[in-house]
């Protein structure tokens, strides 16, 4: 299986993050499985005319297209040109590659949320009028139009994220070669559901404190940072603290709350990503699935029954009291 990576208007992030794909690396692992890179701009040796060449003989389709593989927005300025980003030393808009080449690809991925939706490259006023590749934000229709669907009868595929977890990537695309992932494997944003159906609240180390409304004030303390820090792990959707990056780490492992970059139109929440926006002193990223007045019952009992343990505890960076263990009478 074919695979053509190109970069747009992004960071490169997606490209790190997957190369910290682990048991196997990700060069055994797609090997493996039978995927090559036709080139890509980090990780490929062809450079310069050798890659002109390549792309003529892919949009020829003398060489089968079958997954296209876009990170990064795409910027469409100045004046719908697409010409703020020029392919080097072709003389053509990334726009007009990544337009003329996803009608030849059996699949196309959008590797990341700049991609998928237009992500942080879309911030701060978009100045670059970019765009994600079937979604502007969160409304249908992109760089490709919202009713686009490849050779092999799926829309583009969005792996978001900020960037996403490796995992993400390779087991897409292990899926896609053995044929194993069809519409109804797609959410409504068309992400994956084996990732988009869970949420970064499930597995979260600070779930405990949760429970029990027992909130961090200040970041790296080790309490829940839904009520004051802007967590919304509780929305967004990932496995994140499932699976976590390298074994170990997750954003709210390392102290930092969930931003929700998985979902379309989160670089921009209108608020400090570490301030939870309130009402009334009610917090107003309640979990999306449960009505406000039953989580704020729910939330009162928690907290007047909060042990000492987990209330001292949440405002610290530390275990400050340990869990009594009770040696059973002989």
């Amino acid at each position: 299986m074919n695979v053509l990576w190109l970069q747009a208007s992004g960071c490169g992030g997606c490209t790190m993050s997957l190369l910290c794909a682990e048991n196997p690396n990700v060069f055994d692992l797609l090997g493996g499985a039978g995927i090559s890179f036709i080139w890509h701009p980090a990780l490929s040796v062809a450079s310069g005319d050798e890659v002109r060449r390549l792309l003529a003989q892919v949009g020829a389709e003398e060489i089968p297209l079958d997954i296209l593989c876009i990170e990064g927005a795409i910027a469409r300025g100045p004046r719908n040109t697409g010409r703020y980003q020029m392919l080097s030393g072709t003389g053509r808009s990334m726009m007009d590659w990544v337009q003329s080449l996803a009608p030849l690809a059996r699949h196309v991925i959008a590797v990341g949320s700049c991609a998928a939706f237009g992500g942080v490259t879309t911030a701060g006023g978009n100045p670059s009028d970019a765009v994600g590749l079937q979604f502007d934000g969160t409304h249908a229709g992109g760089i490709l139009p919202s009713g686009f669907v490849g050779k092999g009868g799926l829309p583009v595929i969005n792996i978001s994220g900020c960037p996403m977890h490796p995992d993400w990537v390779t087991e897409t695309l292990l899926m896609l070669a053995d044929d194993a992932l069809t519409p109804a494997d797609l959410d409504s944003y068309a992400r994956p559901r084996f990732f988009a159906d869970h949420l970064v609240h499930h597995g979260c180390t600070k779930n405990e404190f949760y429970e029990y409304k027992a909130s961090a004030k200040e970041l790296s303390q080790i309490g829940c940072m839904m009520e004051h820090l802007g967590c919304i792990g509780t929305q967004a959707v990932g496995d994140c603290n499932i699976r976590p990056w390298n074994g170990a780490g997750s954003c709210t492992r390392g102290g930092y709350p969930c931003i929700a970059c998985t979902a379309p139109e989160f670089e921009e929440p209108r608020h400090s990503f570490t301030e939870t926006p309130k009402i009334a002193g009610i917090p107003v990223g309640l979990p999306s699935d449960m009505p406000k007045a039953w989580f704020m019952a729910l939330a009162s009992l928690s907290k007047a029954a909060t042990p000492d343990r987990i209330g001292t505890n949440a405002t610290s960076d530390r275990v400050t009291i340990p869990p009594t263990i009770r040696t059973p009478k002989k």
